[in-house]
């Protein structure tokens, strides 16, 4: 059997007779590429294997819940870092008003429904924390009281 070249590390490998497919070697760095990119192709692919990671990721969220807090206490000088590459986003970011005083009709107005808000700092970063609430509209379009153009 001949030798192929490993996607991973660009090695020459022999591929097992089991597997004549085989494009990764059997370094376990290697491996574990070839699982990572397995897992990330079957996410796009397979909404049913996305639906059950969601599960167990939020499962074992609601199981560790203070698992983030106590890094961070644990862990100084990630906190460090990642405050400092928010700063830097957050000056690059040129992030325009979310909300204007003078609102006026869209021109697409908005449809009844369930909306998720967010509280966003004066920064013009959107905090975590996010309500659901359900928005029914009760008046229709209104057209505006002056004519804005006159010729």
């Amino acid at each position: 059997m001949e030798y192929k070249q490993c996607i991973a590390c660009g090695r020459s490998f022999k591929p097992r007779p089991q597997i004549p497919q085989q494009s990764y070697c059997s370094s376990p760095d290697c491996q574990r590429e070839r699982r990572r990119q397995w897992q990330r192709h079957k996410l796009q692919s397979d909404p049913d294997y996305q639906d059950n990671q969601a599960r167990a990721q939020q499962a074992w969220s609601q199981r560790n819940s203070d698992y983030w807090r106590e890094y961070r206490a644990s862990h100084p000088k990630y906190v460090e870092r990642n405050r400092a590459l928010q700063q830097e986003r957050n000056a690059k970011a040129t992030v325009a008003p979310i909300a204007k005083m003078d609102a006026s009709i869209p021109v697409i107005p908005l449809p009844s429904g369930i909306y998720h808000l967010r509280l966003v700092t004066e920064d013009g970063i959107a905090k975590m924390d996010v309500w659901t609430v359900e928005i029914t509209v009760h008046s229709s379009e209104r057209k505006p009281d002056v004519d804005i153009a006159k010729r």
